[in-house]
């Protein structure tokens, strides 16, 4: 199976054109999270993404709310669930997670406790998205420190999927690390290509 995936659009057309350039040779897509920008523009964004409704699995970022993502698209949107694709399991969860400090326009964000049970919902993912990355991997601010969550570090080691893809921290775009067997991949929003086996 060939996976494209990205993330934090961010309501950038050129990037959304790019994903839909490569979209016909893609078997699932996969977009990890933030499409809108600080909660504005996610309907007529999403709209112009409507040609690969088909193929496509979401989870929300920290810039949309996972309501807000679901009423502007067809596609599944996971968050604390999983979708089956030709014998694959692909199971997500949105949000910033741990949260961010207080921002005007209204972050959508987890609490590692909140995280962790929308997490232990999922009892088996051969891929797993997310937009914030686990703790310890893909997650270096360039201020410093780590901002990965917890309970995604705990929920790879526990489903030991063979993709971890996410994003959010845009200075760790492009970059890959391992939990166990799992690779995990900071997406960005350059078309990514994986290719899984069932």
């Amino acid at each position: 199976m060939k996976i494209l995936a990205f993330s934090d659009l961010h309501l950038d057309i050129a990037a959304r054109d790019a994903i839909l350039a490569a979209a016909p040779e893609a078997d699932v897509i996969i977009g990890a999270g933030d499409f809108a920008q600080r909660r504005e523009g996610l309907e007529s964004f999403m709209t112009g993404l409507s040609a690969i409704d088909g193929k496509a699995i979401y989870v929300a970022g920290n810039n949309e709310t996972v309501a807000e993502l679901k009423a502007a698209t067809v596609a599944p949107v996971l968050h604390g669930g999983a979708v089956d694709r030709d014998g694959i399991t692909f199971a997500g969860i949105g949000c910033a997670v741990p949260p961010l400090p207080p921002l005007p326009w209204g972050s959508a964000d987890l609490t590692e406790d909140e995280a962790r049970a929308l997490l232990d919902r999922i009892p088996h993912a051969d891929v797993l998205i997310s937009h914030s990355p686990p703790k310890g991997v893909a997650d270096t601010h360039s201020r410093g420190g780590q901002i990965g969550s917890v309970a995604l570090r705990e929920a790879a080691a526990r489903l030991q999927p063979g993709l971890l893809l996410c994003g959010h921290v845009h200075d760790c775009w492009g970059v890959s690390g391992m939990i166990g067997a799992t690779r995990v991949h900071n997406l960005g929003p350059a078309p990514t290509w994986f290719e899984v086996h069932a």
